[in-house]
């Protein structure tokens, strides 16, 4: 005589499916801030090669014109030529919001992002 088998039950549990939850979020809280810091530093290092290139781009042009240190010049569009362009034809700016003001010629440096130290990691020339 045969026994009735009682129906397969498929499926997890509660406890598994808590378990696979709490798994997730601890490495949620792992991966999250890790993020937030790698993206902070790669803005900070796109604004500071943002700026040297500009500060080059001023060197060049204040030694094509002749300035002499202390001189003004009109920033961004005297730059312009001397500086490769981003997508809207303008000069790249700061991944973070910050804005650029350029220096006279001469100082050191010669552009500044004003977001400066005010963020982690800061955004100077060194």
């Amino acid at each position: 005589m045969k026994t009735a088998e009682p129906p397969c039950r498929k499926g997890f549990t509660l406890v598994e499916i808590m378990i696979v939850v709490a798994v997730i979020g601890l490495l949620a809280a792992i991966a999250i801030p890790n993020f937030v810091n790698s993206r902070a530093r790669s803005q900070a290092t796109t604004c500071i090669s943002n700026m040297r290139q500009i500060d080059y781009a001023i060197q060049q042009f204040a030694m094509e014109k002749g300035l002499a240190n202390g001189a003004t010049l009109n920033f961004p569009n005297d730059l312009t030529p001397y500086i490769k362009l981003n997508h809207a034809s303008s000069i790249p700016g700061c991944p973070a919001s910050g804005i650029y003001t350029a220096q006279l010629v001469g100082n050191t440096p010669s552009v500044l992002c004003s977001l400066g130290s005010t963020v982690t990691p800061p955004h100077f020339l060194p």
